[in-house]
């Protein structure tokens, strides 16, 4: 089916939401004139331009646009996985500009969670171990980031699989081990790029009413790229990245 996509907020309710919130609350996460530009020889592509976002603790925002359109560098820049050309990203009140790599490091394994399309969970390590490991380097003690892993992966349905090893669980196994390995620190926001990409109708179905129900469970902000429109059109707000501008959209009748 064809998905419409208009420029007039995602609908009234969302809206008043998404006031009241930012009333209410600091961002979680903000960005201010925010810019990315790359050199190619002589040549300088813009991909970001001057772009300004925030998001709210417990909202669920999903970015779609084109390929090519930037969705993966401005997540990277969210992440502190990159720096801007110019402008700020702050996250949780604090500026991510003029941090060493070793803060940013602190804060992101503090702050910050990450879901890819690929898992990158690590092969040699089960699903338990691979769940705990950021808090195992925060330097928690064991017994209790073990309680605190075993409670996320039985809460995504894994609970008879927390022993295995990445290579003996399926696609949506995998996915699933790394939004509750995402979710361990108790993130103030969590960072998906094309989270169900790789997987079948049904398994991403599955996977997409998890992320959103755990994540409502767990007041997190979820920013999400993705090229799924029906995903999308379930979260609270959707910004289509458009010639380095993020606008909001409403999806009109939005199935794939």
């Amino acid at each position: 089916m064809r998905c419409v996509m208009n420029n007039t907020g995602i609908n009234q309710h969302a809206a008043e939401q998404t006031m009241k919130v930012s009333a209410d609350k600091e961002p979680v996460l903000e960005c201010i004139d925010l810019a990315m530009v790359y050199s190619n020889g002589p040549e300088e592509i813009q991909v970001l331009s001057q772009l300004n976002f925030r998001a709210y603790r417990g909202e669920r925002v999903a970015i779609v646009g084109s390929s090519g359109s930037g969705k993966t560098t401005l997540l990277h820049l969210l992440g502190g996985l990159d720096k801007p050309s110019s402008g700020q990203v702050v996250i949780d009140g604090q500026d991510l500009s003029d941090m060493k790599d070793a803060q940013l490091g602190r804060l992101r394994n503090r702050s910050l969670g990450f879901v890819y399309q690929l898992h990158h969970l690590l092969p040699e390590f089960t699903a338990l171990e691979n769940v705990f490991m950021p808090l195992l380097i925060r330097g928690r003690k064991r017994k209790q980031i073990l309680s605190d892993a075993r409670a996320l992966l039985s809460r995504v349905g894994l609970e008879q699989r927390m022993d295995h090893k990445p290579s003996a669980l399926s696609g949506g196994e995998r996915q699933r081990v790394a939004i509750a390995r995402a979710l361990i620190s108790d993130p103030a926001c969590v960072l998906l790029d094309e989270p169900t990409g790789n997987l079948d109708p049904n398994t991403a179905e599955s996977v997409n009413q998890l992320m959103l129900d755990i994540g409502r469970e767990h007041n997190t902000c979820f920013i999400t790229v993705t090229h799924d429109l029906a995903l999308a059109q379930r979260m609270d707000r959707v910004f289509r990245l458009h010639l380095g501008q993020l606008h909001e959209q409403e999806i009109v009748n939005g199935t794939l």
